[in-house]
């Protein structure tokens, strides 16, 4: 049964619901991160955006936002998590869809991002990280993509939002 949380930022908020039936792991570790209050003033720091592209190094383009917890706790994260690879959940980074930041397979810890459209090339076998294992989506956005795309034009620096959009909470609903 999915898990329904609140992402409340500056800029409004976001709805979604989370899968622990298909990314048990994955889900387990962000609730981690929520229960101990370490988004209370997180932020959605980074955005990727393909018009106009801001990210000349890479061949293939994503459409993203990222966020991270707040900058005291920086030091003080969870043990990084096995990657659980969309091939295994049958999840895929549709729009809307939250997934775990990583630079290397079973690496993810506490930044999360959000897919504006459909990005194929963060699944299994997709080519966005060179060693084509994706990313570990664990949940959907189900009402704020307007606040999502919103985030995802603010003003930047290459790819990192100036200033960054706070986050002031995620907390999880009542079913």
């Amino acid at each position: 049964m999915p898990i329904r949380i609140l992402i409340a930022t500056e800029l409004g908020d976001i709805h979604a619901e989370l899968y622990p039936d298909q990314a048990p792991l994955t889900v387990a570790n962000f609730l981690r991160y929520v229960d101990a209050g370490y988004f209370v003033d997180g932020s959605f720091w980074r955005t990727c955006v393909v018009d106009p592209d801001n990210q000349p190094a890479n061949e293939i383009k994503i459409e993203v936002i990222q966020a991270t917890i707040r900058s005291d706790k920086a030091d003080d994260k969870f043990d990084p998590i096995p990657l659980e690879r969309t091939t295994l959940t049958g999840l895929r980074h549709s729009d809307g869809a939250l997934s775990m930041a990583r630079f290397t397979p079973d690496s993810a810890q506490c930044d999360f991002f959000i897919c504006i459209n459909d990005q194929p090339s963060l699944d299994f076998g997709g080519m966005r990280n060179p060693d084509g294992q994706g990313f570990a989506v664990f949940g959907q956005v189900t009402a704020g993509m307007e606040v999502v795309r919103t985030i995802n034009r603010a003003p930047l620096v290459e790819q990192t939002l100036t200033p960054p959009l706070a986050i002031h909470h995620i907390t999880r609903l009542q079913a």
